[in-house]
């Protein structure tokens, strides 16, 4: 059950921020104040169509209370109430979950990473198949799908990719896609016919302002080298690669797609900044001792997430036991919304559950 002191208080801002922009201002806080009153447009309408629900489930009542009421009238406001007391708990469900304290990162682009893991060749191709996977599925959503980096392997599968992602709602969509996916199928290179398992690991990474993480000159070192293709061929006959290192956490992001030093650098300061608020994030979420692992906070890739089992068209996400068999389409990014919309109701119950404990 909400407080209704808490829906008061929700309705009392937004009257206010309607005042204050009818007032006008200056430009910061006009802008500010217009993000937050469309943020809580959605959420005042459904607390208003909570509250004539309760008032049509008072008036109901009041009809058959009455004594005096003509029965026909009286038969149907039960049949009325039995319907509005039916559909009351959705709308609280539904405000609820419109309650919810928002992931700070759910706004922010994002950094896609994705590695080829145990199986060898195998594990590259699958790595591919994910990337495009996901490169179809920002196209899909009108997303801008901008590569990073991709280190390919001597068969055209990915050793390691890294891709910016930038649109409405990118991290609130695929931050549940961080962890091992694991892959069962028959590899081209088998000629016995054999199922074998291999898997990849993907990150999403909210992509970092300058606002978000500042990171000092001091704390960095820059290595500059000659960029090498697959096989170590020589791609670039000058210094344009670049290494950068964290010296306050080790993490080390090299960048050599780019013929320009310049152009590498900044996408390397682009990955390692996401990498450093990610960090952060974790660290957060430890110190607020979270009982629950979980892909929102911590991008934990330790633990298999997902397999797609090729040959029996089967793709299950361990994490919620779901299982559909149309892997072909889900490969193609057409079935993927289903998947990370279970993901996403699941994550939505297990808060609403803990707001409920506490």
């Amino acid at each position: 059950m909400i407080a209704p002191q808490k829906l008061d208080q929700v309705l009392a801002r937004f009257a206010d921020i309607e005042q204050a922009l009818n007032a006008g201002g200056g430009q910061d806080s006009f802008a500010r104040l217009s993000k937050e009153y469309a943020e809580l447009t959605p959420v005042v309408a459904a607390i208003r169509q909570l509250r004539r629900a309760d008032d049509e489930i008072s008036g109901l009542r009041d009809i058959l209370n009455d004594k005096t009421a003509d029965p026909d009238m009286r038969s149907l406001a039960q049949a009325e109430l039995d319907t509005a007391l039916a559909n009351r708990p959705a709308l609280e469900r539904h405000l609820q979950i419109m309650l919810l304290p928002a992931d700070e990162a759910d706004a922010k682009n994002a950094i896609l990473e994705v590695r080829a893991g145990t199986g060898g060749d195998e594990a590259a191709l699958f790595a591919a198949d994910l990337f495009r996977m996901y490169q179809r599925y920002a196209d899909a959503r009108g997303w801008t799908f901008e590569i990073m980096h991709v280190s390919e392997s001597d068969l055209g599968g990915i050793k390691d990719a890294a891709a910016s992602i930038s649109g409405r709602g990118v991290f609130a969509r695929l931050k549940f896609e961080s962890g091992v996916h694991r892959v069962q199928r028959i590899p081209v290179t088998e000629a016995s016919g054999r199922i074998h398992t291999s898997a990849a690991t993907v990150a999403v990474l909210p992509e970092a302002e300058d606002v978000d993480i500042k990171i000092e000159d001091k704390d960095l070192r820059i290595d500059v080298f000659r960029s090498s293709g697959p096989g170590g061929q020589s791609v670039n006959t000058t210094d344009s690669a670049v290494r950068i290192t964290h010296l306050p956490t080790g993490i080390v992001v090299s960048q050599q797609d780019e013929k320009s030093q310049h152009k590498n650098r900044a996408k390397a300061m682009k990955i390692l900044r996401a990498r450093l608020y990610e960090r952060e994030r974790q660290m957060r979420d430890e110190a607020r001792a979270e009982t629950r692992r979980s892909q929102i906070g911590s991008g934990d890739r330790s633990e298999r997430v997902r397999t797609y089992n090729f040959p029996q068209n089967r793709v299950t996400d361990h994490r919620i036991n779901l299982t559909l068999h149309k892997l072909d389409r889900l490969i193609n990014a057409e079935g993927l919304d289903e998947m990370i919309d279970g993901l996403v109701a699941n994550d939505q119950a297990e808060r609403l559950a803990r707001l409920g404990d506490g």
